[in-house]
């Protein structure tokens, strides 16, 4: 033990000269694979354990409910303490920009009255109405913690720990069981806010109907946010994956199709793009039992990175394995998808997996936190991060679209049900629509691309098959281009009838590039 200690001294002693000698900002730029490794990646580990520990207190002492309403009432003193003080500037949440899972940090925070929104907990669970009541910044990692000991799970569950519920809800948020259940808004039931005059309001699809279509994809321009309740479905213990990999485009689209469309068959479908004419389709489906010998507990930190195990598929042919299910729920979450390789290229090493594996990923709000302007500047004009959702009949052409226009791989591909509902974001017809979730997120390996006008023909080219962008990426749509995307004739209508106008920005000032607060 003591020898040990001593090696980490010297490690981190070593480190700690090496960038006091090259300067911190060298080292954020060049060689930024130092301070995450050597720093953020402990203050990560720190982090989870404290947030863990508080988690599984309040958890178990079932106290959240009874500070909740504490909470809320507090939110609304603030709120009506704003229109005391004469209504001078919108109102935004408190919450540091560095802290949220977008890559984007908006400045609208800093002309804005902050309220403090301190809701990060799980309120209840009822199992005979099968809905579990949660805060809005709880996250997903808090979710599956609680739910699955007690044999319980929610129907979409986004992958990375750190996505809080109150952000898939009045943003968006998608897995792989979508082309079942929808967008995560679809798999809620309830949603209470504190509106723009200090109210507390309950809103279902019986109950306030027009409030509760509106609220997802809203961003927070019609009120705080202040409880959810969402549908809760039986787990099981596992998720038997088969991988099915394909050589040619053509292939890609008709295999992908076809596992989307038996719905009854499948309870996940995803699919992964290696180059323009090579992916895996993954389909999968809860169990209880697991064959001998097929077991991959693909979330243990020494096991290879999720995309990486999955592109092995490509040379060995078709596959199956049984993957535990809150393992198969954060399989992207060690390597942030794949993210990771561009900020520790040596991840997935096995040496490093096996010795500092254990405290993968580092925390997003981190890496925000200390990425610092210039390479914030670097990420904005080399980097793309983005999500656009086409209809499943575009998706061969918007797969040729992105490879010309960007030519970035691996794609993630999560197909959803979009409902005839009202609300910013539905079918342009009167009946349910499949789409697909094309996911891009890396450096673009065309020559001649250019953050702003790419970014804009993918855009241009997502209106054009009535599509829409999920907004916690970069959007360079003008308001006329913005409002053909989405519709905004209940929006609009809530924002009037409840007094929004001087409250809170639009969804377009507070999201968009061109416009941006």
């Amino acid at each position: 033990m003591l020898g040990f200690l001593l090696f980490l001294l010297v490690v981190f002693g070593g480190a700690g000269l090496w960038v006091h000698l090259k300067g911190i900002e060298y080292v954020l730029v060049h060689q930024r694979w130092v301070f995450v490794c050597f720093f953020l990646l402990p203050l990560s580990v720190i982090f989870d354990l404290y947030h863990y520990l508080r988690t599984w207190i309040v958890f178990q002492l079932h106290s959240a409910p009874k500070k909740h309403d504490e909470r809320v009432r507090n939110i609304q003193k603030q709120v009506r303490a704003w229109k005391e003080d004469g209504s001078r500037s919108q109102m935004c949440t408190a919450r540091a920009g560095w802290q949220t899972m977008s890559l984007r940090v908006g400045k609208y925070k800093q002309t804005m009255r902050n309220i403090n929104i301190n809701l990060i907990d799980i309120l209840e669970v009822d199992i005979e109405r099968q809905v579990v009541r949660v805060e809005p910044l709880a996250t997903m990692g808090q979710v599956t913690a609680s739910l699955l000991p007690l044999g319980w799970t929610i129907p979409v569950l986004p992958e990375l720990d750190d996505l809080t519920v109150g952000g898939l809800i009045c943003g968006v948020g998608v897995e792989t069981s979508s082309h079942h259940y929808g967008l995560f808004q679809h798999t809620c039931e309830a949603f209470e806010l504190v509106l723009a005059d200090g109210s507390l309001v309950r809103c279902t699809k019986d109950e306030n109907p027009d409030l509760f279509y509106s609220v997802p994809w809203s961003h927070g321009t019609l009120g705080f946010l202040v409880a959810a309740e969402i549908k809760i479905v039986h787990a099981a213990n596992f998720v038997k994956v088969e991988y099915k990999p394909c050589h040619s485009a053509e292939e890609i689209n008709k295999v992908y199709t076809e596992e989307v469309m038996k719905k009854s068959e499948n309870d996940f479908v995803e699919g992964l793009m290696y180059n323009e004419n090579q992916a895996v389709v993954m389909t999968a489906n809860l169990t209880n039992q697991a064959e001998p010998g097929k077991v991959n507990s693909i979330g243990l930190y020494y096991k290879p990175w999720f995309f990486k195990h999955v592109e092995s598929f490509l040379k060995t042919g078709p596959g199956v394995e049984y993957i535990p299910l809150r393992h198969y729920y954060h399989r992207h979450t060690r390597s942030i998808f794949w993210e990771l390789q561009d900020i520790i290229p040596f991840g997935n090493n096995p040496v490093f997996r096996f010795l500092c594996g254990w405290m993968v990923p580092p925390k997003v709000s981190l890496l925000k936190l200390t990425q610092g302007e210039t390479v914030r500047q670097l990420y904005e004009k080399h980097h793309v991060i983005q999500d656009m959702l086409v209809p499943l009949g575009k998706m061969s052409e918007a797969l040729r679209v992105f490879h010309k226009e960007i030519k970035l791989y691996p794609l993630w591909m999560c197909p959803m049900l979009l409902p005839s509902q009202p609300g910013m974001v539905h079918p342009k017809g009167d009946e349910d629509e499949m789409y697909v979730d094309i996911g891009a997120y890396g450096e673009p390996k065309t020559l001649d691309f250019e953050a702003t006008a790419t970014t804009r023909r993918l855009e241009e080219y997502v209106r054009s098959v009535n599509g829409f962008q999920m907004l916690y990426a970069d959007c360079y749509m003008t308001r006329e281009e913005f409002r053909q995307t989405f519709d905004h004739t209940l929006y609009d209508k809530l924002r009037t009838d409840l007094g929004c106008e001087k409250a809170f920005p639009e969804v377009f000032d507070k999201i968009c590039k061109k416009n941006r607060l």
